[in-house]
């Protein structure tokens, strides 16, 4: 306030002082004198200066108040939309975004591989021990396939057990690679949900990501590959064809 007051006494001052110049020129010069109502002009420009500042510092406050909240809209915004695209449980890509993913990179990735990665015998542990104790296990499961992933390459939540690896960029030995890291960090895992020690396993399929292949088509090669992984006896990958495996 103290600020306002003195820019409208500036103003006011530089205003008299240039009115009574030019009335001490003009005035006189057409045979006029200066008057009460000219000296009333002069008298209100202080409060009227002082009221345009004062008008002119809340509309700068309320501007740099809008945009204050409009950028905290905006983090907000990226927030609840990065929040739609994640599962609850385990932070991972939920299936929808996991499928945006994939079909936006497929034309972009001359090289890669997809890994379907399903929880075994999971129905058990709900059955035995409670669907809290088969979420406890769900997250030991999420934390070990992410520990057995390289960086950058993306996870997603595809199912009630079930998830999915991107492996951009990897070649057939290094997915190969990934999935039996995934497989040893779960086969590893030490859960307790009671006194005993419950084991935890998961069975893997997987493909390489050929060109122009459908995001259809690699799914439903990685999910036969992953029956056939269950087939076998579970806790294994799966990622060359069958003819090969034969």
């Amino acid at each position: 306030m103290i600020r306002i007051i003195l820019k409208s006494a500036f103003v006011a001052l530089v205003s008299i002082v240039a009115y009574l110049t030019i009335a001490a020129t003009v005035v006189p010069a057409f045979g006029g004198v200066l008057d009460g109502n000219a000296w009333l002009i002069l008298a209100v420009s202080l409060p009227c200066s002082a009221y345009t500042f004062w008008q002119k510092e809340k509309l700068a406050k309320a501007l740099a108040e809008l945009k204050a909240t409009h950028a905290e809209l905006a983090v907000t915004h990226r927030r609840l939309a990065e929040k739609a695209r994640r599962d609850d449980m385990t932070g991972m890509l939920n299936r929808e975004s996991f499928f945006d993913v994939l079909e936006s990179t497929r034309p972009q990735e001359k090289r890669g591989a997809l890994l379907i990665i399903d929880a075994d015998h999971f129905k058990m542990i709900n059955d035995s021990h409670g669907h809290l104790t088969g979420d406890s296990a769900l997250l030991e499961i999420s934390a070990a396939i992410r520990r057995g992933v390289r960086a950058g390459d993306t996870l997603g939540r595809i199912g009630g057990e079930e998830f999915a690896a991107l492996l951009s960029g990897a070649t057939d030995e290094e997915a190969l690679q990934v999935a039996e890291r995934i497989r040893r960090e779960v086969e590893q895992i030490r859960f307790r949900p009671d006194e005993r020690t419950v084991p935890l396993t998961v069975s893997i399929g997987g493909i390489d990501c050929t060109p122009g292949a459908s995001v259809s088509d690699l799914m439903r090669v990685a999910d036969r590959r992953l029956y056939e992984a269950k087939r076998r006896g579970r806790n294994r990958a799966v990622l060359e064809p069958f003819q090969a495996a034969a």
